[in-house]
């Protein structure tokens, strides 16, 4: 009888991949972990306990088949692993990289409640597709046969191409347009090399033109190209823009000089230190960090992305202002103890009152503690009257999320419905909208959300659009 490969949670422990020293890698923007070997991704895959109910999968968005591609991959299975992988998943070593794996697979794993260390999910899902490209198991679309469908998707993030991907292998052809000067969206020019190296989104971008997605760059819709000329090319429309309207910081001094957007001073950072690009506000020092003392506020992912941009910038000191305390905060507690090894100053239970000076030279502190709970059932921050002091600052970043943009107005389309938040109004998976043959994907249609979920509703929109596609031709036949 073969051996029992899985099950070995009892006595193999967990074991993330090797981290590299905090005081090394907080000087360089490569990503801080290493990757697993081949013996160490089995003997991790293999603490797998194989569960009837997979909470790991079904506590992921794309429910991928998580304890299948552990099995395999403990088994030496790898290109099979990728396989499973890939089915489910149109970018996993991405995901592998940037998922909250600790609120979502790792954190429902059962192991874990049991109290033997969660299953390392996303260190093995990266493995696994890391190991197909560099064995060619990755390859170009090649859809079987062609279709003379044609889909327009306005936007280059990951739920753009996630529907760019699914739509293609069905032989439609695809036309992504978007704003800046290379695809990926927030893969690109939002999170940071560290957590994710770029050449990794780059090779997904390069495999879907290869596949035939054709790429219009440097197309900013409503002012290069109108909504309407976009429909008028296609046989349907996916609005997959994504949130990049920053939530604004009000107070006395909110608009002096050294007070920088999040997405603003991460775009720079991205563009100079992992494509090499010239711009002039990072050069100019407007939005570099070096010899300075920052200020982020805010305690989402984003936050983390700064605070962690700062360090390697050279700051002088990086301080985080969250209004809340540790335990309530949105952002990965994974993300928390990176930064807090890396140099950062975490300020819990504070909030921006006011700046003083311009350029900016301190941020006004008021000191909070958590009241009753909120309408999400989250305590809510009371200000402590008689608390405020001052941070000296020589840069503060706002990272307090992001908003959508006015679609309608800005593409002269009152026909596309809005809801009271301002996210375009589209059907439950299928992502259909009030205008005929327009869907909507990704966050501007949930608000600000995850990688994982663009994809998710990427491919759901686009099995949606391939359905109705068949349904007019069947209507057609008769």
């Amino acid at each position: 009888m073969a051996r029992q490969p899985m099950l070995k949670f009892v006595n193999l422990d967990r074991e993330m991949p090797e981290k590299r020293e905090a005081d090394l890698r907080n000087k360089d923007f490569d990503e801080i972990y290493a990757e697993y070997a081949d013996q160490k991704a089995k003997e991790q895959s293999s603490r797998c306990s194989q569960c009837g109910v997979p909470y790991c999968q079904s506590h992921c968005p794309l429910h991928n088949n998580i304890p299948d591609w552990l099995r395999l991959t403990a088994e030496g299975r790898l290109q099979e692993a990728y396989e499973v992988s890939q089915a489910t998943n149109t970018f996993p070593e991405i995901c592998g990289r940037i998922c909250p794996q600790d609120r979502l697979c790792e954190g429902n794993c059962v192991i874990e409640q049991s109290g033997h260390g969660t299953v390392t999910i996303g260190a093995v899902e990266k493995y696994i597709t890391d190991t197909a490209w560099d064995k060619g198991w990755v390859q170009p679309i090649a859809p079987a046969q062609e279709r003379r469908e044609s889909v327009g998707i306005i936007g280059a993030g990951p739920g753009g191409l996630a529907a760019a991907d699914v739509l293609r292998r069905a032989g439609v052809q695809v036309t992504v347009y978007d704003r800046h000067d290379r695809a990926g969206g927030l893969l690109t020019y939002g999170i940071p090399g560290f957590k994710l190296e770029k050449d990794v989104v780059t090779r997904r971008n390069d495999q879907l033109a290869q596949g035939g997605v054709h790429f219009r760059l440097n197309c900013n819709v409503g002012r290069d190209l109108g909504f309407d000329d976009i429909r008028a090319q296609h046989d349907a429309v996916i609005i997959a823009t994504g949130v990049y309207k920053s939530r604004d910081l009000g107070g006395p001094g909110a608009g002096a000089t050294g007070i920088a957007r999040a997405i603003d001073y991460l775009t720079a950072s991205n563009r100079a230190a992992n494509f090499g690009d010239s711009v002039p506000e990072f050069e100019s020092g407007e939005l570099n960090a070096q010899g300075k003392r920052v200020v982020v506020i805010g305690g989402g992912d984003t936050a983390m992305d700064c605070v962690r941009t700062a360090i390697r910038q050279g700051a002088t000191s990086v301080k985080c202002l969250y209004r809340r305390d540790r335990a309530n905060m949105p952002g990965s507690q994974r993300e928390v103890q990176n930064a807090e090894e890396e140099g950062v100053t975490f300020e819990w239970l504070t909030a921006p009152k006011g700046f003083r000076g311009d350029p900016v030279e301190a941020v006004v502190v008021q000191r909070m503690r958590l009241g009753q709970p909120d309408a999400t059932g989250r305590q809510s921050p009371e200000v402590i009257d008689g608390s405020d002091y001052d941070e000296p600052a020589d840069l503060v970043i706002k990272a307090l999320g992001f908003e959508p943009e006015d679609l309608p107005t800005l593409w002269g389309q009152p026909g596309l419905e809005v809801t009271r938040w301002g996210t375009v109004k589209a059907e439950f998976t299928t992502g259909r909208t009030a205008l005929p043959g327009v869907y909507a994907v990704g966050d501007i249609v949930r608000g600000a959300s995850l990688v994982v979920w663009a994809i998710r509703d990427g491919r759901d929109c686009a099995e949606a659009v391939l359905g109705d596609f068949a349904a007019r031709g069947a209507v057609a036949a008769e």
